[in-house]
């Protein structure tokens, strides 16, 4: 058989009787279907939820420690030349 053939048989397959489905299938796929999209809305809302807060805290961490400021030195840079006044 050749591929059109085979075409044709199948598209006479499929036209003969309409696909039938178990009666709770289609009830079980619902269920489930809406369960897995409050799951990734659910899974959403807390990744959203994560990263705000963590802005929220480097925000304040950054404010609190400032650390695009030099520090205070600790010790001061010897002094020469003053001997001779």
């Amino acid at each position: 058989m050749n591929r059109p053939q085979r075409e044709a048989a199948a598209r006479r397959i499929m036209e003969q009787s309409p696909p039938r489905v178990p009666p709770g299938l289609y009830a079980d796929a619902v269920r489930r279907g809406g369960r897995i999209l409050r799951r990734r809305t659910a899974a959403r809302r807390l990744m959203w939820l994560v990263l705000c807060a963590a802005a929220v805290a480097f925000a304040v961490w950054a404010l609190t420690v400032q650390p695009w400021v030099e520090p205070p030195s600790e010790t001061t840079p010897p002094v020469t030349g003053w001997e001779g006044w």
